[in-house]
This record gives structure tokens, sequence and C-alpha cells, in this order.
């Protein structure tokens, strides 16, 4: 029996996926993540470090234009979750998209799609330690410690969080999530009330006027904003994981749809609103890469105290982004480990049925993070958020690849879609996949990160061959003994 036919009765079995999982890695989860979590983990997801921190410095380059970066990036973003939530309905799974990578395109494809996810939370990882010690150091009592220092202790705490079990999990993602949304909607209001009342900011008057008064629009013309846009995409690199905490919630085909569909106004009112406001505020000349944009604006406004509380909402957004990468990364490499293409340890759960060995995996790679920052600390930022890009890029274009394949199965009554779709396919996905590697192409532009980042894409492709040849031999044995228990 090939593997191929295999396949083909394991999804003409449809029935009996509430026995066996269709994916071995799916088996021993909890379903303890209600639809409030699920829900708030999109939200959450969606406003990040790489607006509370990243902005900082993009604004700084871009200007205004920064804000219709985000739109854009934010319009492509929504069709990959679109894409991965049809997924989902079809076959929720923890393994998220590299279960579907395995399903559509082999175990290559879901070797491919995992190890770069793991790039890619791994380097997050490392950013988010390195922004909540930029944050801690905003403080005088934090000063004399040194920022490699303050990583690691971050570090430890979201690790030993984490694996206490996944409830406690999105319970922390529920309140994180809460609080980013009030203190952005609080913000907001503020710069309303600062816009309406011509309440100077920073010596300035806010309005249209700060704009037009420092270059308009493009100050820097056209390159900075195309310059940004990788790391725009980074900015919104955790809302995929709605399809990997929909493997542990009861309902995903009632929560996972509602989660969806509500990114798109999130993404237009928190990212290119606030951007819009703080454009209106400032010059972006004002705003740096070493302060969240927010604090900037608030210290501004004579009210220290304001800075202070927003650096510390801004200080647990980081942390929550952090706690997020190793939730999904425990989990994608748990899928991995059983398939044979990941360390067989990374495979194990503790009692509380949470994947510890692919979570402890991604908090070593942190740790050289750590490493980074003291070697490094004024780059240590932009360093990661590059090759970051590369694996949340890579990670968006195989979801779209996937899906691809998976509407071409459908139309041959091979596989049934579900009522959720991804609308105007196969163009959506194609020039989804055109922008992401536009976005990819556009970091040869900045010699001084992105196309040393580029250099790396030759690397990590020879390091995934040979780590193919290190376990091919492992995969298969695992297929071939999955097929002789499926044929039984």
């Amino acid at each position: 029996m090939s593997k191929d036919a295999a396949q083909s009765a394991q999804t003409a079995s449809r029935t009996d996926v509430a026995q066996a999982p269709a994916d071995a890695g799916d088996a021993g989860y909890s379903k303890d993540l209600k639809p409030r979590h699920v829900n708030m983990i999109a939200i959450g997801g969606a406003i990040g470090t790489g607006l509370f921190l990243g902005a900082g410095g993009r604004l700084h380059d871009a200007g205004p234009a920064l804000a219709l970066a985000y739109l854009v990036c934010g319009i492509f973003a929504f069709f990959v979750v679109r894409a991965l939530g049809e997924l989902v309905l079809y076959r929720p799974s923890s393994g998220s998209f590299v279960s579907y990578a395995r399903e559509f395109l082999g175990e290559k494809g879901a070797y491919v799609a995992g190890w770069m996810y793991f790039l890619n939370w791994s380097t997050t990882g490392i950013a988010d330690i390195t922004a909540i010690a930029l944050y801690t150091h905003y403080w005088s009592l934090f000063t004399d410690i040194p920022q490699w220092v303050l990583a690691l202790i971050a570090l430890a705490v979201v690790l030993v969080v984490n694996l206490i079990s996944v409830k406690i999990f999105g319970e922390m993602e529920f309140w994180f999530a809460i609080i980013k949304v009030a203190t952005l909607v609080g913000f907001m209001l503020i710069g309303i009330f600062l816009l309406a009342t011509q309440h100077e900011v920073g010596g300035r008057t806010p309005g249209v006027g700060v704009i037009t008064d420092n270059g308009g629009v493009f100050p820097h013309g056209m390159m900075p904003v195309v310059l940004v846009m990788q790391g725009v995409i980074f900015a919104y690199a955790a809302l995929e994981l709605v399809g990997v905490a929909a493997g542990e919630t009861a309902e995903p085909e009632k929560v996972v749809p509602r989660a969806v569909n509500s990114i798109m106004w999130r993404v237009g009112l928190f990212y290119v609103g606030s951007v819009v406001l703080l454009a209106l505020l400032l010059p972006g000349s004002l705003y740096s890469a070493d302060q969240s944009p927010f604090v900037t604006v608030l210290s501004k406004i004579g009210v220290p105290a304001a800075g202070d509380v927003m650096n510390l909402v801004v200080l647990t957004a980081a942390m929550s982004s952090l706690n997020s990468g190793l939730y999904s990364t425990g989990r994608i490499l748990r899928s991995m480990a059983m398939a044979g293409s990941a360390p067989k340890f990374t495979a194990r759960m503790n009692r509380s049925q949470v994947p510890y060995g692919g979570i402890l995996l991604t908090c070593a790679v942190c740790v050289l993070g750590v490493g980074l920052n003291y070697l490094m600390p004024s780059q240590a930022f932009e360093i990661v958020l590059n090759v970051a890009s590369l694996g949340i890029i890579s990670t968006w274009v195989i979801i779209m690849i996937c899906h691809l394949v998976f509407v071409r199965r459908a139309r041959a009554g091979l596989v049934t879609r579900p009522f959720f779709r991804l609308p105007f396919s196969p163009v959506t996905e194609i020039t989804t996949i055109a922008f992401l590697l536009a976005c990819l192409a556009m970091m040869w532009n900045d010699p001084e990160v992105g196309r040393k980042t580029l250099f790396l894409v030759p690397v990590i492709a020879l390091l995934l061959i040979g780590g193919w040849f290190g376990v091919r031999r492992r995969v298969s044995e695992t297929a071939d003994r999955e097929l002789s228990d499926f044929a039984k």
C-alpha cells in the first residue's frame, strides 16, 4: 500500500477522525482552550512587539507612509489567516500548517514548514527578550543591569509559566490581550483628545501640519517604505497562532471563523489607526527604534507617569509574544517529532499535557539570543527581526501553497471544502505568494541588515538539505510503521 494511497484512505475515513486523529501529533492534548481564549489569542496575535516597539524605528525611517505599509501587509496577512482558517475547519490540528503540509505536500513539505516556523519563532523569541530588556532599561532603576541579564531573566520567567498547562497559557494570553487592547484604545482616545483640543505635544501643535511641515507623507521617498515591508510582515507574524490553538479547543468550527473574520478590522483600527495618530502627533524624526512610540508621545505631554504605565504595558506585550512563541513551537515540533523529522525528545509531554521537549529546544535557541544581546546590544533587535522575517514569509507561502493544493483536490472531489472559505481562489493565493516573495526580495535594498540576511538563505537551504538527509530514514521508517498500523 503506497503512502499516497494511505493518505487518500485516511481522507475517505473522515468519520473516524474523532476516534483516531489524522495526525499522530494531535493525540494527547487537552481541549482546555475556551472560545474567549482563542478569540483573545487572535487579538493578541495582531498586537505585539512589532507594533509596540518596531513602529518607532519604522516611523523614523518611513514617516507617515508607514500606515500604508501596515494596511497593505495587513490585507495579505488576512488572506493567509483566512486560508489557514479554512484548513482548520477542514481538519483541526495542533500541528496546524505542518500537519497540512504533510497531507498536501508530503513529508518534505512538512519538514521545511516546521523548521522554518521554528526559525521564525526562535528568532522572534530573541527579539522579544531583547525588547523586554530595552523596555526595562527605560526605568533608571534597571539602567545599570546589563541587557543580556534582563533578557535571561525574562526567558526564565516565561518558560516556567508556559510549562504549567495550556489552560494557564490561555488564561494569561487572554489577560495579556485585554491589557494590550485596553491600552491601545486608551492611547487612541488620548491621541484623539490631543488632536481635538490642539494640545501641544513636545512643543508642537498636533494635526495635519505635523505631517506637511516635515516632508509630507513620504518624507524620505518611497524606498524607505519599501524597505520596512519585511519588518511590517514581522509585526503580523503571530496571526497564524489561531490555527495552532484550534487544536486544543472543543469547538473550532464555531470559534475559528469568528476569530479570523475579526482580524481585518483589528488591523485597520489598531495598526493603521494608531500609526496615523502617531504621525499626526509628532514628526517621524522624533521617534526611535529603542523606545516605544507610544512612550515617546506620552512622555512629551508632560505626564511622566503615563510613559511609565505605557512602558509597563508594552513590556507585558513582549512577554505575551514570547509566551506564544514557546507555545506554538512546542506543538509544531511535537507534530514533526511524531513523524520523525524533529528530535525524539521534542515529542515528550508532561503530566499537564504540555509538549515540554519542543518548548525547551526553542528556549535553547533563545539563550543564544542572550549571547547576541551581550555581544551586540544595539543591533540585536533588528538583526533577529530580519531573520525571523525569513521564517514567517516562508511559513505563509507554504500555507498558501497548501491551500492551493487543498482547493485543487476539492475540485477533483477528493476532499470537501468547509463553509468558511478563502474567496477568489486561486488568484488570492497566487497574488499573496507573489507579494510575500517581493517583500523578501526588497530586503536586498537594505545593505546594512537586509542584504546580509538574504545571504543566510543559501546557508539555511543547505542546513535544511543536510538535515533532511539526516532524518529521512527515520521519517520513512515512521511512515512505514504508521501505514502498517493503518492497514491492520
